[in-house]
């Protein structure tokens, strides 16, 4: 049976040995063997042209529910297969031992086919070279599309930033629409001020004339003392709105 047809002792992920051919060079895959039982299972690994390739381990025994990596490596070649096709083939034994087996203490026949009714499940594995251009082809045109194609996780962090960004917006356009009606306000009890200042001096100099010094002199200086007051008011006020008129 082919990887993946059924296997009730393992299973082998990829379902196929997959090779960066490239001449006077090495290249290896890995193999990953997964025992799918509550028993101990030994396993043998058998290649159709076994001065090829070097397997390690070929041969081993997996716990229950544990698994074993196996590297395969294809020896350097001198030249080009026709039409960079392979038929070589690999074939995992596998098949349930006693416990506490060693590796070393498996019997020769372990892996013998007898009428014995001994479970031995057979794994084909193919062999696939592939061209060093055509895997570069094939990761470039993977980061372009991963390049190209939006994430969302990406366009969700965009969306939030704009809101936020509005929302801080928002708050400095009002904040700022406060500070100015403020202000505003400073500056109209200010000019009252101004206005109230400039009626009472009207109305002073008008007494004046009119003789309502000589009349009432107690007046007089109440009066001035009045002014006053509000000159000291009305400058303390012009203290505070001018250095926020100049800020803004």
């Amino acid at each position: 049976m082919t990887a993946g047809g059924g296997n009730q002792l393992i299973s082998v992920h990829p379902d196929e040995l997959k090779f960066i051919f490239e001449l006077e060079k090495q290249s290896y895959c890995d193999l990953k063997v997964v025992n799918n039982t509550e028993q101990h299972v030994a396993f043998k690994v058998k290649t159709t042209s076994p001065k090829k390739y070097f397997v390690r381990p070929n041969t081993g025994v997996i716990q229950p529910w544990d698994s074993c990596v196996i590297r395969v490596t294809l020896q350097a070649q001198r030249e080009y297969p026709a039409d960079m096709q392979c038929k070589d083939k690999f074939l995992l034994q596998s098949t349930t031992i006693l416990p506490h087996t060693d590796v070393d203490e498996l019997p020769p026949d372990t892996f013998n086919k007898d009428s014995s009714g001994k479970t031995l499940e057979e794994c084909k594995l193919r062999v696939v070279y592939v061209n060093p251009s055509t895997q570069e082809n094939s990761e470039e045109e993977a980061s372009k599309s991963s390049s190209q194609s939006p994430d969302a996780n990406s366009f969700h962090s965009s969306i939030c930033c704009i809101f936020l960004l509005s929302y801080v917006l928002d708050l400095g356009l009002r904040e700022r629409s406060f500070h100015h009606q403020a202000l505003q306000l400073l500056k109209d009890e200010r000019d009252a001020a101004v206005r109230q200042t400039h009626q009472l001096q009207k109305e002073l100099s008008m007494m004046k004339r009119r003789g309502y010094r000589k009349s009432a002199p107690g007046f007089s200086l109440t009066f001035a003392f009045v002014v006053g007051l509000i000159g000291i008011l009305v400058g303390f006020i012009l203290n505070l709105t001018l250095p926020s008129s100049s800020t803004e």
